[in-house]
């Protein structure tokens, strides 16, 4: 006689299925066992073939199946000749409807597409730290939202908060000295943000932010004259460019990002 077979049925995928068959088999020493899935079960038909199939080889079977007509077609299928079969979701979906008193969405491979979001989000926050300060400008075409600001502005923390919402956001400091990239003013100014900060706020931020590295708060970066010049140029830039301006001054960053993202919103609805 062959290996033990246990037939893993699903509507979706059928990891979970696997994942939990496999759990229960890892208590049993005497192994090894043959795992045979058949995923995205979408007639009855594949069911009564699968049934067969276990009778035949003396199988079992462990499934996720969400609509309830096909779990109760399958276990009377098995019940009718002699297959075991145990319902790994169903009992569970049941004792939540009852609990929660909410219906059950009864949409396979939902899951999967929680997977699909985490792997979206992954995906922007790499982005995020890939294409932050302007360290590659070849990132501007790609992303879904380019912030521009002098620095410390919250250009980096907002990047990374906006990419926890699955955006794909670049950043690009503004420093007098050093001409903007040209991809900035190719692309659409309407994936633009320009970050407008007061330069009393700026001037605040910059010397605790000198202090916290154990400089003097005198250092030009801290001057008025100096951040006056610069948010002077960052005006000139966003004028040019034509994008849209926040006021980040006395904004939290989570603030910023939900007017950043009310207006992607309207512009969707345009």
């Amino acid at each position: 006689m062959g290996k033990p077979l246990i037939y893993v049925v699903s509507d979706s995928v059928g990891e979970t299925a696997e994942l939990v068959v496999k759990a229960a088999l890892s208590q049993f020493d005497d192994g090894p066992f043959e795992l045979q899935r058949i995923p995205y079960v979408e007639d009855k038909g594949t069911i009564n073939e699968t049934v067969a199939q276990a009778k035949e080889q003396g199988a079992m079977i462990g499934f996720t199946l969400v609509i309830p007509e096909y779990r109760k077609h399958l276990i009377a299928e098995a019940e009718k000749h002699g297959v075991e079969c145990v319902d790994i979701m169903g009992p569970m979906m049941e004792a939540m409807e009852n609990h929660l008193k909410i219906e059950p969405r009864l949409e396979p491979g939902l899951v999967h597409k929680l997977d699909e979001d985490y792997f979206k989000r992954v995906e922007a926050i790499e982005f995020a730290v890939r294409y932050d300060d302007g360290r590659d400008p070849r990132g501007i075409a790609k992303a879904d939202i380019v912030l521009i600001g002098v620095s410390r502005t919250s250009k980096t923390p907002l990047s990374q908060y906006l990419a926890h919402k699955r955006l794909k956001v670049a950043n690009v400091p503004i420093v007098p000295e050093v001409s903007p990239p040209s991809e900035l003013f190719r692309v659409d100014p309407s994936k633009c943000i320009g970050l407008k900060i007061s330069a009393e706020k700026l001037n605040d931020i910059r010397k605790e932010r000198l202090i916290s590295l154990g400089l003097g708060e005198q250092a030009s970066y801290a001057n008025m004259n100096r951040i006056q010049q610069e948010i002077e140029h960052f005006n000139r830039i966003v004028d040019r460019i034509g994008c849209e301006v926040v006021d980040v001054s006395n904004k939290a960053v989570e603030e910023t990002a939900n007017v950043i993202l009310n207006k992607l919103r309207e512009d969707a609805q345009e």
